[in-house]
């Protein structure tokens, strides 16, 4: 409870880099982190051990780990096999973030024998579920997720209509997921983060209009014409 009261109300910033990203490197990760916090974020979102590594070294904030890994018989990439989770459990992620979405994932394994295996495993852990829909937000609330993210909305075949920023998935998911729930995802103004806030949400995480340069420009290139 310790580690949600911390992040209760602010920003979490995700600090990425993929492999073909020009700022793919543990140490700018770091880098971005230290930056993040000095502004006054109270979390931090990373993905992989060594990245998470490197920016447990210059930042005290909880940090929400994945893995994206791509496996060939499934469409999920976040945090997707037990293990994933164990290399985040060994490296000290406050919480895990886990893709709950209702697709495939690795050897056919279902979201809930997949949960229910890695609670057992590590009951003290704190675990995410990114979910997509409204009905794998409550799933992963009975399930026994302790927080409950929108970070795939929009990204999945199902979703990739909905409105960006989802308010109103927001909204249903405080209301009934009996969950703390964190919006993330298409957040690219601090507008459309107030706007996500009076939704009623624990806290919010912004990524790509923060921390992805590349991303950012481009926007204001195509806004040139």
């Amino acid at each position: 409870m310790d580690v949600l009261d911390k992040i209760k109300g602010g920003l979490i910033v995700s600090c990425q880099a993929l492999e073909n990203e020009p700022l793919h490197s543990s140490a700018i990760m770091a880098k971005m982190a230290y930056a993040a916090m000095l502004g006054g974020a109270k979390g931090i979102r990373a993905n992989s051990t060594c990245d998470i590594v490197e920016i447990k070294k210059v930042v005290d904030l909880p940090v929400i780990g994945i893995i994206k890994t791509e496996y060939p018989d499934s469409p999920v990439y976040i945090t997707p096999t037990a293990r994933e989770v164990a290399q985040l459990v060994a490296c000290g992620c406050e919480i895990i973030a886990i893709d709950a979405t209702n697709r495939r994932r690795p050897k056919g394994e279902a979201l809930s024998s997949f949960f229910k295996e890695a609670r057992a495993r590590y009951p003290y852990q704190l675990f995410m579920a990114d979910c997509a829909t409204y009905e794998e937000g409550k799933l992963a609330a009975q399930l026994g997720f302790d927080l409950i993210g929108t970070t795939l909305n929009g990204y999945t075949a199902d979703t990739a209509n909905d409105p960006k920023p989802n308010y109103q998935l927001l909204s249903k998911l405080v209301r009934d997921s009996g969950r703390p729930v964190i919006a993330e995802g298409n957040i690219w103004s601090p507008q459309q983060l107030k706007q996500a806030k009076k939704c009623g949400i624990h806290a919010a995480v912004v990524g790509s209009a923060i921390t992805r340069p590349l991303e950012i420009t481009k926007r204001f290139v195509a806004a040139m014409g």
